[in-house]
């Protein structure tokens, strides 16, 4: 698993938890019986962002890695 892509991605959750409890106070009179900061959502949203994040960099690099470096700068 790519950490460099983790770290991104975990990076984008924080600032845009912070950024959605900063606007949510101007939907506030929009919604109607749901809270505008529910945790169980912000938490089950993040939940499957981090799991996307995490297969979105597994894949790739587990291909990678079945690849032998001889044939790739070959075909080059």
């Amino acid at each position: 698993m790519s950490k460099q892509g983790l770290r991104l991605a975990l990076a984008g959750l924080a600032l845009g938890l912070v950024g959605s409890v900063a606007v949510t106070r101007g939907l506030q009179s929009l919604l109607f019986g749901v809270r505008a900061t529910e945790p169980a959502t912000m938490v089950a949203v993040s939940a499957i962002l981090v799991v996307v994040t995490i297969l979105a960099t597994y894949v790739p690099a587990a291909r990678a890695t079945r690849v032998d470096p001889g044939t790739v700068l070959h075909e080059e």
